[in-house]
Formats: C-alpha cells, sequence, structure tokens
C-alpha cells in the first residue's frame, strides 16, 4: 500500500513508546493522525509535540478493552477526517502476574487479555468494516511480540498467550480479508530485533481498579532500569532497539504489504526453527527449559 499525504492513521497505545514513535513517523509522511490511550496527560504532551511539528494530529483517551469506547473512536476518526487508511493496534500491557502459572491471580489474566487480545479485536471490529466498504486502500497492523508470538517466555506467560492469540488473530483477519477481495491489508508486528524502551514494564500505572489485584505482590514492580541494572550486574549485555527504528520498519512493511514485519534476528530465528522442529519431530518443547527461572 502506497502511503501518501492526507490519508489518516488511527494507533493505539499512542501517547508514549512505540505508538507515540509510529505517530510521528506518519505525521512525518503528512498522514493526518488519531492517536488514542488510557493515559491522558501524556496524550495531551504527546499531541501537543506533534503539533508544534505542524502535524495534524488529533486524540482521544480510550481504553481499548471497552468495546463502547474503541467503536467511539472509529466514529470519531470518521466524523473528523472522513477516512482511515491505517490502523495500528498496538496498545498493549504487562500482566504484573508472579509465580507459576497456578499461582496467578485471575484478574491477571483478566486485565491483560482485554486489552491486548480484546483490544485487538475490538479495533478490527470497529475499523474494518468502514475501511472495506471505503474501497480505499487501508491496512491494519496488530503489534504482537517475540514473547508468544514466535514463543513463549514462561516467565511472563500471561503477556505470551495474549500475543499468542494476536499472531493467530491476524493470521485469520489477513485470510478473512483475502476472501472478501479487500484492499485492506494485514500485518502482524514483532517490536526489536532488541528490547525496546517504552512504558510496558510500569504498565501497573494504568491498571483499572475492576481487574485490581486481590492480594498483594511477593515482591515490587521493577522499572526497566532497574531490570537493566539486575542483568548487567549479574554479566548480561541487554541490547536495545530504538521504537523509531520499529515504527521505520512498520511504514516499510505497509508499504510492501508484507504480513510477517519481522526484523531480522539469529535469535528469533532460532526460536522459529527449535519451535517448529519440536513439532515437526512430535518432541517436548525442551527449548522452552532454558527460560524457567525461579
Amino acid at each position: 500500500m502506497d502511503l501518501r499525504e492526507g490519508q489518516v492513521a488511527v494507533v493505539t497505545g499512542a501517547a508514549s513508546g512505540l505508538g507515540l514513535a509510529m505517530a510521528r513517523r506518519f505525521a512525518a509522511g503528512k498522514l493526518k493522525v488519531v492517536l488514542a490511550d488510557v493515559e491522558e496527560g501524556a496524550l495531551e504532551k504527546a499531541v501537543a509535540g506533534l503539533r508544534a511539528d505542524g502535524a495534524d494530529v488529533h486524540a482521544r483517551v480510550v481504553d481499548v478493552g471497552e468495546r463502547e469506547q474503541v467503536l467511539e473512536l472509529a466514529d470519531f476518526a470518521y466524523g473528523t477526517y472522513g477516512a482511515v487508511h491505517v490502523l495500528c493496534n498496538n496498545a498493549g500491557v504487562g500482566s504484573g502476574a508472579e509465580g507459576r502459572m497456578w499461582e496467578h491471580e485471575p484478574n491477571d489474566w483478566k486485565w491483560a487479555f482485554s486489552v491486548n487480545v480484546w483490544g485487538v479485536f475490538h479495533g478490527v471490529q470497529a475499523f474494518v468494516p468502514h475501511m472495506i466498504k471505503s474501497g480505499q486502500p487501508g491496512h491494519v497492523v496488530n503489534t504482537s511480540s517475540g514473547d508468544g508470538g514466535i514463543a513463549p517466555l514462561p516467565t511472563a506467560s500471561v503477556y505470551a498467550v495474549t500475543k499468542a492469540a494476536v499472531v493467530t488473530m491476524t493470521e485469520s483477519l489477513y485470510a478473512h480479508l483475502k476472501a472478501e477481495h479487500a484492499r485492506v491489508g494485514a500485518s502482524v508486528l514483532f517490536p526489536g530485533p532488541h528490547m525496546l524502551r517504552t512504558g510496558l514494564w510500569e504498565s501497573h500505572r494504568n491498571r483499572p481498579e475492576r481487574y485490581a489485584k486481590e492480594r498483594p505482590r511477593r515482591t515490587p514492580y521493577r522499572s526497566l532500569d532497574q531490570w537493566e541494572t539486575a542483568m548487567r550486574e549479574a554479566g548480561r549485555e541487554v541490547e536495545f532497539t530504538p521504537v523509531e527504528e520499529v515504527a521505520e520498519t512498520v511504514v516499510d512493511g505497509i508499504r510492501a504489504d508484507r504480513f510477517w514485519i519481522l526484523p531480522p534476528s539469529e535469535h528469533s530465528d532460532a526460536q522459529i526453527r527449535a519451535r517448529a522442529q519440536s513439532m515437526l519431530d512430535r518432541a517436548n518443547p525442551s527449548y522452552l527449559e532454558n527460560f524457567i527461572l525461579d
């Protein structure tokens, strides 16, 4: 799909991190952008910065886990600009779950699924019918992760399960769009190839009361900086990919109508091969055992 001046992009989780980087990249290409996020203050700051650079942008405070709010987002986008050409279902959270899976609080799963899975579905349901009906070229990008989208990191199993669901949902969406002969494409994004500096590690700041934890955490939440320090003290160097680089990869993927927006990575390729070989061999997933940490 060609990206041209005057087209409209909608990005969720756009107040910071990767979502904001995508919004900036679209705006730099002279697209009009609707930013959606649950954090009102950060969203206002993001929009002010984009407008100061001359971008044509609007914003809505949206909890993507709430279907009605996403439908209202679609109404706002179409009411403001008359069209949507690019939809990036990017909003996501870490669950905050601790311990083994059988020790998790149900609310950890419910919250992560409401944002990471239902949020993507709500976006598809709210926007895609309009995008198809318009007859104009369009594209949907759903953000997954190497954790779950390729193979699960068992120490973050809730997040991994949600991101695996995003891959399957997007594969199904791709097939449905092809069956409709729609001019709308679909991609699944694996941000990387390395870690990203985003607010995912502090997801708990936005946890709604309806999904509140039922018991105190065993250990305090760790910020990304604290985790990075701990890794380096343990002798493990951590690499990061700038969010701007990922945003550029997204634009390239849309232009190429590329389903798998998966940056080259020896580590990712090794995981893909190990998992596929395990399935072909009907063998146990021994590739996971190295990730099981106490």
